[in-house]
């Protein structure tokens, strides 16, 4: 029998917490073949990245580890920092969540590239480029010999994305880790980077842990699939005798969490609606609360040029209806959100607020139409303030828009909390000491701190796991069926779209493509790019992935 390339054995991983060793992964084994690709899952917390972090030894000082992992023969527990720079970059390379943060800013991915080449290569620096254009050019960069020389700022996420698979390649590894590799990109830039690693396996044999939290993902490319909870392996099966017979309660919560096109839109027949609106007299129209009329949005990208982010958008958002805005990036989606509330000015076009022209209004002439608007942002803990506890975060609308006094504010923090079933103890923890889905809620809380006509979601769940993420869609759905605002839901995530939206409006290029009710959009789409899109999202299904993988890759 063939020795695997991985083999992991009695892994036991903890950190050093206030003087108190804190367990994060408690006696794992793991084997891994080369050109094998095996998945880790589990919520955040489960372990699943800490264990992949520690084959290159890329743990942080705190942390203590005993067991065994062997590469190649090779005991890398304990090793020293000769042998670990040696197996980090030529034996193992790791595609990191976030390229942004995980490439260095200051330099162009191109000398980034080339100097993980020089590390392990004897080549000159000349030969290290050459060798980075043609990985570029592997991962299907556009003009891999121009793009070599931009800094990350200047790629989107998807050429970022590419630009660190390059990298982790650059040495040919033996082992390629990727954690979370497609998160918050849109579904057609996923399933290009999803085939991307799929043929890079092919081609060089590479084994492959996938560290994800996208069951759809994981349908797509895994041959196994280990399910971790609390530092402990739950579940591991193949992956198609996984999806069709899960064993474990967590595995089968998993999956039923997991959102999928065609389930509809979230009920909530528990929640008591909010008040109808007293019939309109014949004569009077409802106003939207919120209008986009022929808006047009322009950047200026050079001395004497101009890049059009939103050409000509006409899109109505109705009080209580929720309407979903979807586009790959660049598509102007986010533009237009930040344009309904001020921070990006209209090149031409109109924009109202419930009636409201708030086109060409001034900072302080926005002050009033905001107290309208609640916003819920991507990254909750980027946009929450880090030296603020959380209960400060929540009132801070409050002490900026009302005269309450401080413990009527107080009470209304704590009604807020209640509402999005956070317990009021955390109201004086910072937002690091709150799991992303914690976050989230305390975004969502702010939000709704004035009692907002229109709120704007941009992209809100997008890297949560799929069990917070269907908690936190089911509490935006309840608040909104309580309180009856209108909601831009934005986000690329087609199933998450049909799950909240009443309507759905596609964007491409900065233009309105198609609009209409969401079950007509997302099952008989109008538009081939509407198509396209549906097509690419991936679904929890090992054989029908694969089957509409097969459809997808002939039609293109």
């Amino acid at each position: 029998m063939v020795d695997p390339l991985l083999q992991i054995t009695g892994l036991h991983i903890e950190f050093s917490v206030d003087k108190k060793w804190i367990p994060a992964v408690r006696g794992i084994d793991l084997t891994l073949g080369q050109g094998e690709v095996l998945a880790l899952v589990g919520e955040s917390g489960s372990g699943k990245s800490t264990l992949a972090m520690a084959v290159p030894g890329l743990l942080a000082d705190n942390a203590r580890v005993s067991g065994s992992i062997r590469l190649g023969g090779v005991e890398l527990v304990n090793a020293d920092e000769k042998t670990l720079t040696e197996v980090r970059g030529d034996d193992v390379g790791v595609v990191f969540q976030e390229p942004m943060t995980a490439f260095n800013p200051v330099y162009t991915v191109g000398w980034q590239i080339v100097e993980a080449i020089r590390m392990h290569r004897d080549v000159t620096a000349a030969q290290a480029r050459a060798r980075a254009v043609e990985l570029l050019d592997l991962v299907d960069m556009p003009e891999p010999a121009k793009r070599v020389d931009y800094y990350p700022h200047q790629l989107s996420g998807g050429q970022r994305q590419r630009a660190m698979i390059a990298q982790a390649l650059a040495c040919d590894p033996k082992l390629l880790i990727a954690d979370e590799p497609t998160t918050a990109l849109d579904v057609t830039v996923q399933a290009e980077i999803l085939d991307l690693i799929r043929d890079l396996r092919n081609r060089v044999d590479a084994a492959i842990l996938l560290i994800t939290h996208d069951m759809g993902v994981v349908a797509d490319l895994a041959d196994r699939i280990m399910v971790m909870k609390d530092g402990v392996v739950v579940e591991s099966a193949s992956s198609a005798a996984l999806f069709a017979d899960p064993q474990h309660p967590y595995t089968k919560s998993l999956l039923e969490a997991v959102p999928h096109l065609g389930a509809g839109r979230i009920e909530v027949s528990d929640v008591e609606p909010a008040p109808t609106p007293p019939a309109p007299e014949p004569s009077t129209a409802i106003e939207p609360a919120l209008s986009f009329r022929d808006a047009t949005i322009e950047f200026r990208s050079g001395p004497k040029t101009t890049f059009r982010a939103v050409d000509g958008v006409t899109l109505d958002v109705a009080p209580d209806e929720v309407v979903g805005l979807v586009g790959e990036s660049g598509s102007g989606k986010s533009t237009l959100g930040k344009a309904a509330i001020g921070l990006v000015k209209l090149t031409s076009g109109s924009v109202f607020l419930a009636g409201t022209d708030i086109t060409a209004a001034s900072q302080r002439g926005l002050r009033e139409p905001r107290k309208k608007i609640g916003v819920v942002f991507q990254d909750p803990g980027s946009s929450l303030n880090p030296r603020w506890p959380i209960g400060q975060a929540i009132a801070e609308p409050l002490a900026l828009h009302t005269s309450l006094p401080k413990e009527a504010r107080q009470a209304r923090v704590e009604e807020l909390l209640d509402r999005v079933d956070l317990s009021r103890k955390l109201r004086n923890r910072y937002p690091h000491q709150l799991s992303g889905g914690q976050r989230q809620r305390v975004g969502i809380a702010r939000a709704l701190a004035l009692e907002p006509a229109l709120v704007i979601a941009d992209e809100p769940t997008s890297a949560l796991d799929v069990s917070v993420q269907a908690k936190v869609l089911r509490l935006l759905r309840e608040l909104q069926a309580e309180h009856g605002f209108a909601c831009l839901f934005i986000s690329h995530d087609l199933a998450v779209i049909e799950e909240l939206s009443d309507r759905i409006a596609v964007m491409k290029s900065g233009r309105l493509v198609e609009s209409g009710p969401a079950e007509t959009v997302l099952h008989q789409p109008a538009e081939a790019y509407t198509a396209r899109l549906i097509a690419a999202v991936p679904v929890p299904d090992p054989a029908e992935q694969a089957r509409r993988r097969e459809l997808r890759l002939a039609e293109a």
